[in-house]
């Protein structure tokens, strides 16, 4: 497939002005600027309009809520138990729910999806393609992170139960437990597999979950929104060795200097909605720009269904019209999202080898009467 007089995004370096990409199965084989290759393949002229890689939205619930649906579609939160790290998003989402539509009609191609953020330790994310039927087909990785959350997600919801926590300090000494549990049970386990008179630990499902993210295979994505409890993530996250990203941040931009000194990673939102609790004081659209230009790595997110994940680029003219530099938006709906989760040698840019996500707009992707015509995923069109 060939797709020419395109003004290309390749986010990457500077934007092609009159460009060309061609794609093989799957990946993207070259692109470049000018005169188009010939080829046997299908040629789909741009006509001038503009050649992003797929967007990327790093934190979703996409088929976790399903669309038009009360409990019986919900699976977000296993609430019943404020430690449940063992649960998987891979066996909660349902990739016919209709949002994954409406995902690729806006040129979203690659998720983070999983569970919410009622449990201190939530589950398991998993990062994937917008596109197919059955999961296991769609999956970059399983898991990518671990989901915790501090602040009134956890003490609303068991507060309202009448059980722990019911405080901050509740939640932060309920995942300390959990992930000190698992550091023992790690111990134990390396130590039978070098001295042959140690004794395997009791199997441990929690525990042994969590083997990955103590040894830094995967994330831990932190549910945090107030300064103080940002700080928490962070204090958990050094004293447990973990690589963790700061989800929505929604205070960041007050704290920008102390982050800068932790080189955190924000995944920033939503903020197209209302400060629906006393944690969202802060809220701003300015905020993504603000930590941008004080140097942090910052991704925009819709937090769906809280904001519908059609309107991700949309977050991104928002950030754009309170201040964000232009192509910072972009980046943040495309390459930093998937750098900041380790993805990025296959999604978030347009280079020779990487999969062939592509959204094509008719006019500016961030002006709201723009319109997706064209996407692909791993080189297939899908709309």
């Amino acid at each position: 497939m060939l797709i020419k007089n395109a003004k290309i995004y390749t986010m990457e370096g500077r934007p092609v002005e009159n460009g060309w990409l061609e794609t093989e199965n799957g990946v993207i084989k070259s692109l470049g600027e000018g005169a188009a290759p010939e080829t046997a393949g299908e040629v789909i002229d741009a006509n001038g309009g503009v050649l992003l890689p797929g967007l990327v939205d790093a934190h979703t619930h996409l088929g976790m809520s399903e669309d038009s649906l009360d409990f019986e579609g919900d699976d977000t939160n296993e609430d019943t138990d404020p430690a449940t790290p063992q649960l998987s998003a891979a066996d909660a989402v349902n990739p016919l729910d209709r949002c994954f539509d409406d995902a690729l009609s806006a040129g979203v191609t690659t998720v983070v999806t999983g569970p919410g953020s009622a449990n201190p330790l939530g589950g398991r994310l998993i990062a994937m393609k917008t596109y197919g039927r059955r999961i296991d087909s769609m999956l970059l990785k399983n898991p990518v992170a671990v989901k915790f959350a501090l602040g009134e997600n956890p003490k609303s919801c068991y507060h309202a139960n009448h059980e722990t926590p019911v405080t901050r300090m509740g939640t932060a000494s309920i995942i300390r437990e959990q992930l000190y549990k698992a550091g023992k049970y790690l111990e134990k386990l390396e130590n039978s597999e070098i001295d042959e008179d140690a004794d395997e630990p009791d199997f441990d499902y929690k525990c042994e979950v969590l083997i990955p993210l103590l040894r830094r295979e995967i994330q831990a994505h932190f549910h945090a929104h107030r300064a103080d409890d940002i700080f928490t993530a962070i204090r958990i996250a050094k004293q447990f060795d973990l690589d963790y990203v700061i989800v929505h941040g929604t205070d960041g931009h007050i704290i920008t200097e102390e982050l800068l000194e932790e080189h955190a990673r924000i995944l920033s939102g939503p903020f197209l909605c209302d400060r629906c609790k006393p944690e969202l004081h802060n809220q701003t659209p300015k905020g993504a720009g603000i930590m941008t230009r004080a140097g942090l790595d910052v991704a925009l997110i819709t937090d769906h269904p809280v904001i519908p994940i059609e309107y991700l680029s949309l977050c991104a003219a928002l950030a754009v019209k309170s201040g964000m530099d232009y192509e910072a938006a972009l980046r943040a709906i495309t390459i930093n999202p998937a750098r900041i989760v380790g993805l990025d040698k296959r999604i978030g840019s347009l280079a020779a080898g990487k999969d062939a996500d592509l959204v094509l707009f008719d006019g500016d992707p961030l002006v709201l009467a723009s319109n997706v015509t064209f996407v692909a995923v791993n080189g297939k069109k899908v709309k």
